[in-house]
């Protein structure tokens, strides 16, 4: 069975656990990571909860990483009776190692494909995966014998509504301009944005309604700066500079989908803004950082640099292609022509 990661705790018997669950990937909106780290981790802690009682850890919980255990080394874990407790949980990190592999007569995952296709009741096994492909066996016993629970971060509109629930846990309260312009600068990654959340509420201390000023002072803008560097490289056909700015993203952690979701949400404006278009982007301070771009391009440029990110988009989805040069690849199209962009095929 497959499911999204929010329907887990409703799809889970307390007494009886599946004997597989594989928090992985799943399909995200576009500008977004398909695997979002801090969501599997919220899943797996929810499910330790459940099923492994406190007094209990030491006996019934064991944490694997793929890559320092062998696939056969997690089958002997799985078939191994528990000692002195009814059930134990076996929890594998960077399973997606695993499911990289092939299932041939000689592939090293075969025993524990062996293993799972007839699991015994008293374990649950739980893998985390930011990729499994959905082709392979071992993806499809998990599916047939087990729970697959999707991760992927989040719609806008229900990450500002997670973010202000966590705010509010703590105590306080964020306007709408604040909550916008606290995502622009933090981003889509709930790791960070928890982190960021824990700051700004450090820094504003008794004043819990949170404003711009209080984003503004406490939320730092790396990726921000950066991708406006990005952008403004591509439009001077500066190729360097802006493969540059490319891999200092990715050096801070953001996900290739964040990074074209930028991209594409920053040349969206500059389209809106430019004199061609006749649209009010209503945001004075967006309009004011992408004017110099919708000056430099013209409209038929915007719209086929639109489109070679949409391409871009489908590509990270269905070519199996490495999404770093992928984005290296629609940076130098973009940054290559002048005036008129080159066509986005």
């Amino acid at each position: 069975m497959i499911i999204n990661v929010g329907d887990l705790v409703s799809k889970l018997d307390k007494h009886k656990p599946p004997s597989i669950i594989l928090l992985t990937s799943g399909k995200a909106p576009f500008g977004k990571a398909d695997f979002e780290p801090w969501l599997a981790e919220a899943a797996l802690h929810d499910l330790l909860q459940m099923y492994v009682p406190e007094d209990q850890k030491d006996l019934a919980l064991t944490t694997l990483q793929a890559g320092e255990s062998s696939p056969g080394d997690v089958a002997s874990e799985v078939l191994t009776l528990p000692f002195l407790v009814e059930r134990k949980v076996i929890v594998v990190r960077h399973a997606e190692l695993f499911f990289a592999l092939s299932s041939d007569k000689k592939s090293p995952v075969i025993p524990l494909l062996e293993c799972l296709s007839d699991p015994p009741d008293f374990c649950l096994l739980i893998l985390l995966a930011s990729e499994a492909n959905r082709s392979r066996r071992f993806y499809k016993l998990c599916e047939e014998k087990g729970l697959v629970v999707e991760c992927p971060q989040m719609e806008d509109r229900v990450y500002g509504q997670w973010i202000k629930e966590q705010l509010k846990q703590k105590g306080y309260s964020i306007s709408s301009s604040a909550l916008a312009l606290m995502i622009e600068r933090v981003g889509n990654s709930m790791s960070d944005m928890a982190n960021a959340i824990n700051l700004l509420c450090s820094f504003a201390e008794q004043e819990t309604k949170l404003n711009e000023q209080h984003v503004l002072a406490a939320c730092a803008d790396v990726a921000e700066t950066t991708v406006w560097a990005l952008t403004d490289a591509i439009a001077a056909s500066d190729t360097g500079k802006a493969l540059e700015n490319l891999h200092e993203l990715l050096a801070i952690n953001k996900s290739h989908e964040e990074i074209l979701g930028m991209i594409n949400w920053l040349l969206e404006s500059a389209y809106k803004a430019h004199p061609g278009t006749k649209v009010s982007l209503n945001k004075p301070f967006v309009e004011k950082k992408v004017l110099p771009l919708a000056k430099k391009w013209d409209v038929t440029k915007m719209q086929n640099a639109l489109q070679l990110c949409t391409r871009t988009n489908f590509q990270f989805r269905n070519s199996g292609a490495d999404k770093t040069l992928l984005l290296e690849t629609m940076i130098i199209k973009l940054a290559a022509s002048r005036g008129r962009a080159a066509p986005a095929r």
